[in-house]
């Protein structure tokens, strides 16, 4: 469910996580946590990391709620496509469990004028393939983007740059058109991911596919792709960055769509962890002996995405009935095991690190959600759309898209909405926001819409006027005025700023609306630990921290 996005609102898979705390937690050591409790009153705590591993370890193994559609880095939207790549291929940047931005395969960027960024490589960097990486492979595997035949799902992030040039062996620099600092921020993420340019012309249109494969440089390289079934890793001992040395030598993803099943192999020993657990096993695991659920860090909001603003739901007044309709702590406690908060806003407060001092100000401005059944029913009479029809995708996928497409049901009839609920199958689910043909008949989609970088402004360039994500094609001048003076914008607390004003008009608008925060999830058996438990797990190479618990 990124379902997400570049801020997207990417994201597909619902899960949870107290991204209210998460803005403070600071720091990478397993030791960094704060303390929560849900509206059931237990407690828990979220953690940037786990307890660090003891030694290494020959493999383990480790689930995805989904087989991932491509391994194509412009391709690479979602969870489990991520959570691998993470691994395997690198950015110029690295988002750290901390969600802090520092150097990687660049070893520092400058910004001499508002137009033109300059990238210094770091020197003798080896893809799997033996090859050294040079300027001439960053400029092809960042020119990919701006190919209208690749069909990248980050052209948004690249919607500014005019020139992408070689200007020494290790330099590249990029020209934009107009200001725009989310760009360098997006290069930690899958917008700047590099990959051998002689690996890319010979592998042509299978690059990403379990024919094609990939050629990176991170510290494991794909091994293995038995299609319907799994993917393997092999340690890399050529890897260039010593501090993230591998402890175990391969990685098994399996792919397990169904929840509790992925819950069962957890508990049998068959799996070794992994990321998002249903919330319908919270309880189950805490009490586990096979292994410990933690909580970490999270950018993500869940929301329901507004796909269609031409039919029911083009209607402020049903917009802002509906969401009035929904109980969210009811929501929260069946939906995300009474592990979150109601939302505020459509970003999550775990989105706000540039400024964090800020951000208990900027949600202090917003008003409460409000839960009014009969204020909500006077407002469909006042818009006339008693009777009419809202279709919302529903899924297998995940038991949370189930519980809130059933409470979006309920609501509506409520107040005298015919909400019709769609069923979509796991892999249909996610394509729903990559491809427009998928959501042609949908209004509604619950998502799971997360950011890649620590600058909430990339959120919100969602709404904006022909962004990839703005799935419902919303459309407000005003607001995409501002967002181009806040993309212009260097000091990050005149930017935080700007963007609180442009989330203030989404609360107004709703494009999207508002549910639930939870923090990031995930599980490890007895035998592993030292795995990242918040969100940066999409792009920090997780996996290499992971060894022996013993």
């Amino acid at each position: 469910m990124r379902v997400s996005r570049s801020t997207t609102l990417r994201s597909t898979v619902l899960f949870a996580g107290a991204a209210v705390l998460a803005a403070t937690v600071s720091g990478c050591s397993g030791a960094s946590s704060v303390s929560g409790k849900s509206p059931r009153g237990g407690a828990y705590q979220i953690s940037a990391d786990t307890p660090a591993a003891k030694g290494p370890i020959p493999s383990f193994t480790w689930s995805l709620f989904a087989e991932p559609y491509s391994l194509d880095y412009t391709q690479a939207y979602d969870y489990p496509p991520n959570t691998v790549l993470a691994n395997v291929c690198e950015q110029l940047f690295r988002t750290e469990p901390d969600m802090r931005i520092v150097p990687s395969l660049a070893l520092k960027s400058t910004h001499p004028d508002p137009l033109t960024w300059v990238y210094t490589l770091r020197p003798e960097v080896k893809f799997h393939s033996g090859e050294t990486m040079t300027a001439d492979d960053v400029v092809a595997s960042l020119k990919r983007h701006l190919d209208p035949r690749v069909g990248s799902a980050w052209d948004s992030t690249f919607r500014n740059v005019a020139s992408i040039t070689k200007t020494g062996p290790l330099e590249v620099t990029i020209k934009l058109s107009k200001p725009d600092v989310l760009f360098n921020e997006m290069l930690a993420a899958s917008p700047g991911t590099i990959e051998s340019a002689a690996f890319l012309a010979k592998a042509g249109r299978d690059y990403g596919s379990p024919k094609g494969g990939v050629d990176c440089t991170g510290p494991y390289a794909l091994d293995k792709w038995a299609q319907g079934d799994s993917i393997t890793l092999k340690k890399n001992p050529s890897y260039w960055d010593t501090s993230l040395t591998p402890e175990a030598d391969s990685v098994k993803f399996v792919f397990i769509p169904d929840p509790a099943a992925r819950t069962n192999a957890w508990l049998s020993g068959t799996v070794d962890g992994g990321y998002l657990v249903p919330s319908t096993a919270f309880a189950q695991l805490r009490s586990a002996s096979q292994g410990k659920l933690y909580f970490g860090p999270n950018t993500a909001a869940s929301d329901l995405a507004v796909m269609n603003l031409k039919g029911t739901l083009s209607e402020l007044k049903v917009r802002q009935a509906l969401s009035m309709a929904l109980d969210r702590k009811s929501i929260i406690k069946a939906a995300a095991g009474g592990v979150g908060l109601p939302a505020k806003a459509p970003a999550a407060q775990g989105a706000w690190l540039t400024v964090p001092e800020r951000t208990a100000h900027y949600f202090d401005a917003l008003p409460d959600p409000v839960y009014d059944v009969d204020g909500a029913k006077k407002l469909i009479q006042q818009a006339k759309a008693t009777g009419k029809k809202v279709v919302m995708a529903t899924s297998t996928l995940a038991p949370e898209i189930t519980v809130v497409a059933n409470a979006v049901q309920a609501a509506g009839r409520q107040i005298g909405l015919d909400v019709q609920l769609k069923p979509v199958s796991p892999d249909g689910y996610s394509a729903l926001f990559t491809d427009p043909h998928a959501r042609a008949d949908i209004d509604l989609v619950f998502t799971n819409g997360y950011i890649n970088s620590p600058d909430p402004l990339e959120f919100y360039q969602s709404f904006r006027t022909g962004d990839f994500a703005n799935y419902g094609k919303y459309s407000n001048p005003d607001y995409d005025a501002l967002y181009d003076k806040a993309a212009a914008t260097d000091d990050p607390a005149a930017r935080a700023d700007l963007t609180a004003k442009l989330q203030e008009i989404t609360v107004h608008d709703l494009p999207g609306i508002p549910i639930y925060e939870a923090p990031h999830s995930v599980f490890l058996g007895s035998r592993i630990t030292g795995a990242p438990a918040g969100i940066a797990q999409l792009y920090y190479p997780w996996a290499a921290k992971i060894g022996s618990a013993n």
